[in-house]
């Protein structure tokens, strides 16, 4: 298993995650200002807060310590109008980057069943 500083999973996450939106954003429209709102209402902090939450009862023991951790992450305190809602999409990238690195499989699973809810 792949062993890393947290704020890297956070980091990996947030690509992958922006990716798997625009992926499936590219197919509800042409429209470049339309692509640009759905993908940024997607990949804000509220709605992976939102996503996280309802994300809890499914994670595993070491899940929820990676989500914990991940949430813990010092954040810059100016830039976030929201600090606790920032902190929680922290939380989600880090889990994403951290799936994304060691099981890939659970990943495509949440996935999955996140996209119910896109």
């Amino acid at each position: 298993m792949t062993e890393m500083n947290l704020r890297n999973y956070s980091y990996l996450g947030d690509a992958v995650w922006e990716l798997y939106i625009r992926e499936h954003t590219i197919l509800k429209t042409q429209n470049a200002k339309d692509l640009h709102k759905i993908t940024t209402d997607k990949v804000k902090a509220s709605y992976q807060a939102e996503l996280l939450n309802k994300l809890e009862k499914e994670l595993t023991e070491e899940e929820h310590d990676i989500a914990r951790r991940g949430r813990n992450l010092t954040v810059p305190v100016a830039r976030r109008s929201n600090q606790s809602e920032y902190r929680q999409a922290t939380a989600f990238e880090t889990l994403i980057g951290w799936w994304y690195l060691n099981n890939k499989e659970r990943l495509h699973k949440i996935l999955e069943d996140l996209e119910k809810n896109l």
